[in-house]
């Protein structure tokens, strides 16, 4: 089902409830740093964790294997940060956040930031903890999972 649109087509979600919002800032505030790596008190301890496209697709599970996928993603670039454009509800439970991905690559030295990239992550939260994290380098191929269409107001 799609995100109701106000009159000039924009997609209105309702208010985060406050607790989601305060549990989300604190590891995007550490992403948009570069930091990974700095505290997971956020994520439940069992918390499963996909890449669910891009060049290194993969899961984990655990704090382990959380770790490990942010491994994967940011092995490839130096620099690399999460900047969140957005946050939108689709329930009490489950939160995606539009975000861009920046870094330079290793190799190529390409900075993907200069590059027009629409990116999201996926959270569910479940007692105050986020229970699954899902990372989309195709912000598109989010909305196709979640059975949305293309949302006009990227």
């Amino acid at each position: 089902m799609p995100w109701p649109r106000n009159r000039v087509g924009l997609v209105v979600t309702p208010p985060m409830p406050r607790q989601n919002l305060d549990l989300l800032r604190a590891p995007f505030a550490d992403w948009e740093r570069g930091d990974f790596f700095a505290n997971a008190e956020w994520a439940h301890p069992e918390i499963e964790c996909v890449m669910a496209d891009g060049p290194t697709p993969g899961a984990g599970s655990g704090l382990a294997g959380l770790a490990s996928v942010f491994r994967e993603v940011i092995a490839p670039f130096d620099d690399f940060r999460v900047n969140v454009e957005e946050y939108r509800e689709i329930d009490r439970r489950r939160v995606p956040a539009l975000v861009k991905f920046s870094g330079r690559g290793k190799t190529s030295g390409l900075e993907i930031g200069r590059v027009d990239t629409n990116n999201a992550c996926l959270l569910d939260i479940d007692g105050g903890a986020v229970t699954r994290l899902a990372l989309y380098w195709d912000r598109e191929r989010l909305f196709a999972d979640l059975g949305l269409g293309p949302v006009a107001d990227q």
